[in-house]
């Protein structure tokens, strides 16, 4: 049989040279676009600062004061500890480091919106004492609060600007969730069975925001670079009025310390 002839066109050399600079386009286009996303993020991780520091308190405070709850009708209470229990006023560490101090960005974050984070922390009923003594959450946060004693307690929180609340806690380990729909620096929380039972609740509308611990120590995490002012606020010292204020510029991670005075 006769073959006949191939008559289609022969491959032109350009079309393989076009295809491969094809390639090669996407390919630089690809990397570029994956350093512009790693030096956004990179930008972005510079921007958001850690805020460290630390209080010290100025003078001599006065000594705690021991809390006799055997004078209680509750005998549960007392029989939770095998030490005397004190107030925590001014728990002072080494330093003179202040602890229980409310650290947060008082203004510079204005026109700025923070939805509540979905953690929920815990504000604990054991031995009869509240703990944390100090804490802060954010507005409209789940605050999950539990009573960890075979005991009765119940729940009063004396806001002067959100919604009161008293909620009676019969059982062990119940828990009741809460929230606040507006900022308050501090929330008092009491037990009226308890009467030496006090909690202190700072609500915030950003996330910015810290207490002291043991010696008087704190950080604040991933705050914007910008102008900010800073406010430490203790319970016992400054009490229906505001605490220390510092300015600060923050760029990059920036330290911040305060000292607060015995009035």
């Amino acid at each position: 049989m006769k073959t006949l002839p191939n008559r289609l066109p022969p491959q032109i050399a350009g079309d393989n040279f076009a295809e491969s600079e094809l390639k090669n386009r996407c390919l630089f286009m690809k990397t570029e676009l994956l350093a512009a996303l790693a030096l956004i993020g990179s930008a972005s991780l510079v921007s958001a600062a850690d805020i460290t520091g630390k209080v010290v308190l100025k003078g001599t405070p006065p000594p705690e004061i021991t809390i006799d709850m055997s004078t209680s009708t509750d005998k549960t209470c007392g029989a939770a500890h095998s030490t005397p229990v004190t107030t925590r006023h001014y728990l002072v560490g080494k330093d003179g480091g202040l602890a229980n101090v409310l650290v947060y960005v008082k203004s510079g974050l204005e026109g700025k919106t923070f939805p509540a984070t979905a953690n929920e922390p815990v504000l604990d009923q054991i031995g009869c004492i509240y703990e944390p003594f100090v804490m802060g959450i954010m507005v409209n946060q789940k605050l999950k609060i539990k009573n960890s004693d075979p005991t009765m307690h119940n729940v009063h929180a004396t806001p002067k600007i959100n919604k009161e609340f008293n909620t009676a806690q019969p059982i062990k380990d119940q828990v009741t969730e809460k929230s606040f729909d507006k900022p308050e620096v501090p929330v008092r929380f009491m037990c009226n069975v308890h009467n030496w039972m006090y909690a202190y609740v700072g609500v915030f509308e950003h996330p910015f925001f810290a207490v002291t611990d043991k010696e008087g120590n704190f950080k604040i995490s991933g705050l914007p670079n910008g102008k900010y002012t800073f406010e430490a606020y203790h319970v016992k010292t400054h009490r229906d009025g505001p605490g220390v204020s510092k300015e600060a510029n923050v760029s990059g991670d920036t330290k911040v310390d305060f000292t607060i005075e015995l009035k």
